[in-house]
């Protein structure tokens, strides 16, 4: 049975005003418990948090009931670059899921950090605790995890304007014919596999994506590349890429080759991130050090001495103009 709780109204003001100061969630706590058909105002279900209460009026919330379910196998650790009281910024593993979602079996990211017990924001609702951006589920590398709602907020606001970013590298067949290659196509579901993303001319949500080549492989037909995103669309990178024929090795949707080069996992990483910090307002960045899979495909193919040359972060950074 759900947990049923009732109020009496003893000034006019706005609902979700009312229910904060009530039972001490957040107004974006109380939409969601809107959203889910869990307040009633007078016996009658409400749809928006704005209603304006009269006095006197009773109000009830119908918590609901959550059922104890079987606890999930977490079977992988995940690096923790930084942690202080408002963020948490981690190497994600290849292989992890961020959030649940019902088509989702195994363990998330977000198992993990509940897990751990690190507090976590709740504005993205109870299934996306902490998450300000995400990952595919094969892309590994940096994620800032948001502690409080306050920094989950601001963290947000930079994906907007942009003052938070992220560079990543990837190991791409055949190579990039020139230095810098910018592909600025809008991105939405594929019509034809609901599995995919694709360009698509005047419709979807703006995309923008900057490739960097880094270092070809020892047959020269693989190259390291970096990628700089100006907008962050689900499978962005690979989609684009996929416009002008290259796929990343181990990307088994997106621009399949016959002659594809198997590997574990896809050859994806999110080396770089940064942002400013939600309570110091400062500068940051972190790197993302490599997991064992692409380290060993990389000193397989490639000349390390210059992959750790081209590899260095001041390299990468520079090497994209403000202006792209």
């Amino acid at each position: 049975m759900n947990e049923i709780t009732s109020y009496i109204c003893q000034e006019a003001q706005r609902l979700d005003l009312f229910l904060t100061s009530q039972i001490g969630q957040s107004r974006s706590q109380i939409a969601q418990l809107i959203k889910k058909e869990c307040v009633y105002v007078d016996d009658k279900l409400v749809s928006r948090a704005g209603v304006k209460l009269k006095v006197n009026q009773s109000v009830r919330v119908e918590f609901p009931h959550v059922k104890s379910q079987p606890a999930l196998k977490i079977d992988f650790d995940v690096e923790i670059l930084y942690e202080d009281d408002d963020i948490l910024v981690i190497n994600k593993p290849t292989g992890v899921t961020v959030h649940p979602a019902p088509s989702v079996k195994e363990a998330t990211l977000v198992d993990w950090l509940k897990h751990k017990g690190i507090r976590l924001s709740t504005i993205s609702g109870e299934e996306r605790h902490g998450i300000v951006h995400r990952l595919d589920k094969g892309t590994s590398g940096t994620m800032v995890v948001a502690k409080n709602n306050e920094s989950h907020e601001f963290l947000s606001a930079q994906l907007q304007d942009k003052s938070m970013g992220r560079y990543y590298i990837a190991v791409i067949n055949p190579p990039l014919k020139d230095d810098i290659t910018i592909i600025d196509k809008h991105i939405a579901r594929s019509s034809s596999n609901r599995l995919k993303m694709a360009c698509v001319d005047n419709t979807g949500k703006n995309a923008k994506t900057a490739f960097k080549t880094l270092a070809l492989s020892n047959d020269e037909k693989n190259q390291l590349i970096a990628c700089k995103l100006f907008t962050g669309r689900t499978h962005q990178i690979r989609v684009h890429l996929e416009t002008i024929n290259r796929h990343i090795i181990g990307d088994h949707i997106y621009a399949i080759s016959p002659k594809q080069e198997k590997s574990e996992r896809i050859l994806l990483h999110a080396y770089i991130i940064y942002f400013i910090h939600p309570t110091s307002k400062e500068k940051l960045s972190f790197v993302a050090p490599l997991d064992a899979d692409m380290k060993e495909y990389l000193d397989k193919k490639f000349n390390m001495e210059q992959i750790n040359e081209v590899m260095d972060t001041s390299n990468i950074i520079h090497s994209f103009s403000t202006d792209s």
